[in-house]
């Protein structure tokens, strides 16, 4: 199995950290920003989108983050991550397709328009926007955190792996986010995952006041 993506890239992280998790054994190369290599018919014949992450199982390459997240857990994960029941799928499923229409592009604006911006150039108002978003968010997670542990239960699943794969450069790019009692809690059990510390707490410095990929 063969992965592709650059590692600062938070896509590619959200694959990294299900790897992990499922201990899967895997060969990583870095493509994308810095690093370049989406143009290359090498690669391109995997993604036309020439955008990373990209896995590569057995000569069968799978784009698109949480797509990659459904097939490992569909082929590997057994019914902790992958349940049988599509009612059961669904309870997971609904958080990683609201993470990526709702909650990643308002992190993403936040992101783009504060930390990958130089301070002359950012649009304060458009990032408070953005961020206010998130902090809706944020509140309809801890609405969700009442009865368990995790965001569908009481085991960690790909709804975690989508939804928590966040929170780290949320609250850490240098913009005020007050996690209420229980996000803060679910915070901390997933950090304490092996996978979550090293593939999301990793070091993003080199992306700042970066306006290009």
């Amino acid at each position: 199995m063969k992965l592709y993506g650059r590692t600062t890239s938070f896509n590619v992280q959200k694959v990294l950290w299900l790897l992990e998790e499922l201990k899967i054994s895997y060969t990583h190369t870095e493509l994308g920003g810095r690093f370049g290599g989406l143009d290359s018919p090498a690669f391109t014949q995997f993604n036309p989108m020439k955008k990373v992450p990209v896995l590569v199982d057995k000569d069968q390459a799978v784009w698109e983050s949480h797509v990659i997240l459904r097939y490992l857990a569909a082929s590997y994960g057994g019914e902790q991550w992958y349940p049988a029941c599509p009612y059961q799928r669904s309870l997971h499923e609904r958080w990683m397709d609201w993470s990526q229409c709702v909650l990643q592009p308002a992190f993403m604006a936040t992101f783009w328009g504060y930390y990958r911006k130089p301070c002359e150039k950012r649009d304060m108002v458009a990032v408070q926007q953005a961020l206010d978003t998130c902090l809706e968010c944020i509140h309809v997670l801890e609405t969700q955190l009442k009865d368990t542990d995790y965001l569908t239960g009481n085991t960690l699943s790909l709804a975690d792996i989508a939804v928590g794969s966040v929170l780290y450069r949320l609250t850490s790019q240098g913009l005020t986010v007050n996690l209420p009692r229980r996000v803060g809690l679910w915070y901390e059990r997933i950090k304490l995952r092996p996978g979550y510390q090293h593939w999301i707490m990793s070091d993003f410095s080199e992306l700042k006041a970066r306006e290009a990929y």
